[in-house]
């Protein structure tokens, strides 16, 4: 399985190739007032408005540094429901892509964040994925993806 590797604060993760669109340099984004704190704004992304999570603040972290190599990582969020929507991921010091062979993940035995999944060990250390479907609870769904009848 291929993963996009990336920190959250001292720590690597991967997010499976198939979840990204595509990854972009860090952008400006506009801040969106009373947002929770995991929020890091909205990029325009071809007209479109596309929810950016900080992904230190959602792993309980304080905010992301602005790094070389900190990245807006586009993905193809899937609701529960089955709707598609982009959700852009900023992401600290992304590293590239690396194959993971699947029968060597782990169960990290530990269930602090509901996103964070299985472990790999390599020659770097440890690598845990990050299960984007677990990405964001249900209020903060509902907070950024509104229904398209509902904006009127």
């Amino acid at each position: 399985m291929k993963l996009l590797v990336f920190h959250i604060g001292a720590d690597r993760y991967g997010l499976r190739l198939r979840d990204v669109v595509r990854v972009l340099p860090l952008l400006e984004l506009k801040q969106v007032p009373l947002a929770p704190g995991t929020v890091a704004g909205l990029m325009d992304l071809h007209g479109a408005s596309v929810p950016v999570i900080d992904l230190c603040r959602a792993a309980g972290l304080p905010r992301g540094e602005d790094h070389f190599d900190t990245r807006i990582i586009v993905t193809d969020y899937v609701t529960p429901e089955g709707t598609h929507h982009p959700l852009g991921l900023r992401a600290e010091r992304v590293q590239g892509v690396q194959d993971v062979r699947e029968e060597l993940l782990l169960d990290s035995g530990v269930q602090a964040a509901p996103f964070l999944g299985q472990v790999v060990s390599d020659a770097h250390g440890m690598l845990q994925l990050v299960e984007l479907q677990h990405l964001l609870p249900p209020e903060l769904r509902a907070l950024l993806f509104q229904p398209a009848d509902s904006a009127s």
